[in-house]
């Protein structure tokens, strides 16, 4: 995905109110809402989350399919699809939306973002109480964009975190939430919960290297981090059938 630049101006993310298009139809949101959840379990099963705190969604054209409050992952399934519409009415479905419902909007609004996952990861919720933003510790932040900053404060589930959000997100694909957890987007959703295991992973690397008496961790220069943020942008198998040669 094209990460955003420092000179785009971020779309309006609260746009005027939409009439109700026609309810989408169930059957063909099932292939993304089965991978809604199943990303939401693998969350669970890895650590990222502790019960049923943390969020998945997923866009299908103007509409996203958000994991729904308080109900544990294990426990959800097809007859639970929830779908709402970008002003967060819910479409499909009677479970009631995530608490986080505005953050995942906003951010749709936005970016060009196609999946968002939030979780309460250990690591990250740790660095996010002791900097503004986490230290360049490795390279694979240019994965995000650059270093990753750390939204400020704000309740959960309230307009004023989703904008403390869609600042820090400004070209970034990733944020730390102050004495929160982590947010990332993407255009799939294995590709947004990759990075955000990658920034779980680089938040541990360091506290782990922050932790030994009389160091400090060595932290790249900008100059190294934008040359590994470029040579990201091409990492990876080229489109096309799997392992397949460039035409």
């Amino acid at each position: 995905m094209a990460r955003q630049s420092d000179e785009r101006e971020t779309r309006d993310e609260r746009p005027e109110r939409r009439s109700p298009a026609a309810v989408p139809d169930p059957a063909t949101l099932a292939p993304a809402w089965r991978e809604v959840v199943a990303t939401a379990r693998r969350s669970t099963r890895d650590g990222l989350v502790v019960g049923t705190s943390g969020n998945v969604s997923a866009r299908v054209g103007d509409t996203v399919l958000v994991t729904p409050s308080g109900v544990p992952y294990d426990a959800l399934g097809p007859r639970d699809l929830l779908a709402v519409d970008l002003d967060g009415r819910v479409r499909v479905g009677h479970l009631r939306p995530s608490s986080e419902l505005p953050l995942h909007l906003a951010i749709y609004r936005a970016t060009d973002a196609r999946a968002v996952v939030h979780t309460h990861a250990v690591h990250a919720t740790a660095v996010s109480t002791l900097v503004t933003e986490l230290p360049a510790i490795h390279y694979m932040a240019g994965a995000l964009g650059g270093p990753v900053r750390v939204a400020p404060y704000a309740l959960y589930g309230s307009d004023e975190l989703a904008r403390h959000v869609l600042a820090a997100l400004r070209a970034r694909t990733g944020c730390l939430l102050r004495n929160h957890g982590t947010v990332v987007y993407a255009d799939t959703l294995r590709r947004a919960y990759e990075y955000t295991a990658q920034l779980e992973w680089m938040c541990q690397v360091w506290l782990a290297a922050s932790a030994v008496p009389g160091r400090a961790p060595a932290l790249l220069s900008a100059a190294q981090l934008d040359a590994a943020t470029d040579r990201l942008r091409g990492y990876g198998q080229p489109p096309g059938p799997a392992g397949a040669p460039p035409a």
